[in-house]
């Protein structure tokens, strides 16, 4: 039998300070919103559009927990350009090949902090004419000043800590841990 691997807790000189969101809740939470999904969404077709990169890992297990039929596609979006501060001007540097006019349109977000890039990102598909547009985020702030929607399907609310993991990310880093944690400032 292989011994489980050992999971780093420092990369890019950042250190874990504690594990938020554990493997099973995540797992428990998923399950729950596949089954919400499904219901929310009766009939018509459902195309889920992946915000990457933060959401694929999300992504991936949600598909796997929605009894229905949908299709998948992605997006990427920037609004930073070389620096650390956002712009304001949003662009999708990838956008979804998948028609979305009349179709039910649900972006999946990992995480919803400013709400800045995210409602820019629903105003440039509302051009696309959905059938209907709703998000679905794994962690929510709750303290999103600049959202013009709230996300209809919600994992989990979110402590304002910096948080890594399972698609999330510090300068690429700790994406691929399992779980959800916080890590040092």
């Amino acid at each position: 039998m292989q011994a489980p691997m050992e999971i780093p807790r420092v990369a890019g000189g950042r250190e874990i300070n504690s594990v938020v969101i554990g493997e099973e809740q995540l797992a428990e939470r998923i399950a729950a919103l596949g089954n919400e999904i499904a219901e929310y969404y009766g009939s018509g077709e459902l195309v889920l559009l992946g915000l990457l990169k933060g959401s694929f890992v999300f992504l991936a297990d949600l598909v796997r927990k929605i009894p229905r039929p949908f299709q998948v596609d992605f997006l990427m979006a920037a609004s930073y350009g070389s620096g650390t501060k956002s712009s304001g001007d949003v662009r999708l540097l990838y956008e979804p090949e998948t028609e979305l006019e009349g179709k039910h349109v649900l972006l999946i977000e990992d995480i919803v902090d400013s709400g800045n890039t995210l409602s820019r990102v629903i105003h440039l598909l509302e051009q696309r004419k959905p059938r209907s547009l709703e998000i679905c985020t794994l962690l929510h702030k709750r303290m999103a000043n600049a959202l013009t929607r709230e996300p209809r399907f919600v994992g989990f609310d979110a402590p304002a800590a910096f948080l890594v993991g399972y698609g999330l990310d510090h300068a690429e880093d700790f994406r691929h841990l399992p779980f959800i944690a916080s890590i040092e400032d």
